[in-house]
């Protein structure tokens, strides 16, 4: 028989593959290749969930792959069976034994704690996990607790007291938001230093679903809850920022975005539409176009290598950062643990500060390039460069505007005379009143969640918007 690539087999023998005794062998790569039919073959870790016996027959449990034959792009995941019947006890032995130890080898996850939002988007994330999740799970031999969340930080508060040595990961079948409660949570902890390297995946069950379409987009997927659990399966990592932000006595840990002006707006007002899924941010975004707000302030920001072209110099616009600050999830003002995670030990003062003063349209802050499913609001923006990707939309036409938003799938937003897009390494907002309206203010809105809430919001209000700083 010839061996693909020259390689030399781990195990090789001649199996009954549907009915038909051909020679089947497994490779040191991790490729699983027989002739029947012409030649055939599996890869293991890209092909192969798991595999169980059944008496004298070995049921390899895969999903493949279908190309789309006319884009050539990735297509639709299929599951299939492929039955090995090794010809005497003693060779299933050793084929099964083989089969675990090339599987073992990959380093993918054995237990999952798993949790469900069944209040997200179209509230169908039960129904996704049912019918996506753990069928594929079940396939992969991957053991998994699950817990619903059951009120807003639900999620922060099960991540912070878990017992992490127990599981090999977590899930969040949800939107952004349980991920984002993830990370602060575990952030939160004494052991965070440890916590926060607790493999963390998400499958998109929300309205926006920014970070798995992300994360999927960026290996050429797309945003499908089979994509998103199957790169969990295999055991898939990257490295992702975590930006600290401070607003006032608050802070919080953002992996996703911070928006202020008619993203923010768009994002939060629109949530009294919620039943309509993610077409409610276009329906509104129309809305908030026509009358549109333009707001006074400024950004301050130290811009990363190669942007220092933008803005005014200036100095510092804040105080000590020097400060424990109460957890955002309290009601009271509460001292959080003092060996919890403090945000970065950096002296904001040294820094290059720059400035961009209003009138501004729109101050949007973003970690990974799509901001939900249809949004790409920052092309350039990477996982881990240790940068903020910065889009500053200028006071400008609505015309021109609405032009500019119908850009937002593909990012060309980007290219407009009217955006201000760079990178940074720190940022300070200081958010103004409404332009011709002093008094009414905006909302900062961080991963879809409020922030803080100005004068004459659309809700009661909670807080003033001070300063926001990131770093």
């Amino acid at each position: 028989m010839d061996q693909p690539d020259g390689q030399y087999p781990v195990i090789s023998d001649r199996v009954n593959v549907n009915g038909v005794v051909t020679p089947v062998s497994l490779f040191g790569d991790g490729r699983l290749w027989w002739p029947e039919g012409g030649q055939r073959a599996l890869i293991v870790e890209k092909d192969v969930l798991g595999f169980v016996t059944d008496g004298p027959k070995i049921i390899i449990k895969t999903i493949v792959e279908k190309e789309d034959c006319c884009s050539g792009k990735k297509g639709k995941l299929v599951r299939k069976d492929v039955v090995f019947q090794p010809l005497s006890e003693e060779s299933q032995r050793l084929w099964c034994q083989k089969l675990r130890e090339s599987i073992d080898s990959l380093g993918r996850p054995k237990r999952l704690f798993i949790f469900i939002n069944p209040f997200g988007g179209k509230r169908i994330a039960a129904k996704i996990f049912v019918n996506h999740v753990k069928p594929l799970l079940e396939a992969a031999e991957i053991q998994f607790t699950v817990e619903e969340t059951k009120s807003q930080l639900h999620a922060k508060e099960v991540a912070r007291t878990l017992d992490l040595s127990k599981y090999d990961g977590i899930v969040c079948v949800s939107g952004d938001g349980i991920l984002v409660e993830v990370v602060n949570g575990l952030l939160e902890r004494e052991d965070w230093d440890t916590a926060i390297k607790m493999p963390l995946g998400v499958v998109p069950a929300g309205t926006g679903n920014g970070m798995a379409k992300s994360l999927l987009d960026s290996v050429g997927y797309p945003c499908a809850a089979a994509n998103a659990i199957l790169a969990i399966i295999r055991g898939h990592k990257r490295s992702l920022d975590v930006a600290t932000i401070k607003q006032g006595e608050t802070r919080f840990f953002s992996v996703l975005m911070l928006a202020w002006g008619l993203i923010a707006d768009i994002d939060i007002e629109s949530e009294k539409f919620r039943w309509m899924g993610s077409a409610r941010m276009d329906v509104y975004a129309l809305n908030r176009i026509f009358h549109l707000r333009q707001y006074t302030g400024s950004v301050y920001f130290v811009p990363a290598p190669g942007f220092e072209g933008y803005g005014e110099p200036t100095t510092y616009p804040g105080n000590s950062t020097s400060i424990d600050y109460p957890d955002p999830g309290k009601v009271e003002p509460a001292k959080l643990q003092k060996h919890c995670y403090q945000g970065p030990d950096v002296n904001l003062e040294d820094l290059n500060w720059r400035v961009i003063n209003g009138p501004l349209v729109s101050v949007w802050l973003h970690n990974v390039p799509w901001g939900s499913e249809n949004t790409m609001a920052a092309p350039d923006a990477k996982f881990s460069d240790g940068c903020i990707d910065l889009v500053i939309m200028v006071s400008c036409p609505k015309l021109k505007l609405l032009s500019m938003m119908t850009e937002l799938e593909n990012g060309g937003h980007v290219k407009s005379p009217y955006v201000r897009y760079l990178k940074v390494k720190a940022f300070v907002l200081e958010p103004g009143t409404r332009f011709g309206d002093q008094g009414r203010e905006g909302i900062i809105d961080c991963d879809g969640e409020v922030l803080a809430r100005g004068k004459g919001t659309y809700k009661a209000e909670k807080k003033e918007p001070n300063r926001t700083k990131l770093k």
